[in-house]
């Protein structure tokens, strides 16, 4: 069951971004998510340096 309510679909476009932008930044390492009702609360990136 979905919940489309304006706030949600707002919600899930600003994690979105958020996640992107962390991605074009990244250039190794990881990504972690923490989802809590169905929304994303934390972004967790972990770089690693390669020398």
């Amino acid at each position: 069951m979905t919940n489309d309510t304006p706030s949600t679909v707002r919600n899930l476009e600003e994690s979105l971004a958020k996640v992107r932008e962390a991605l074009q930044e990244l250039r190794y390492g990881q990504i972690s998510l923490t989802v809590h009702d169905g929304r994303v609360v934390q972004i967790d990136v972990t770089e690693k340096k390669r020398f």
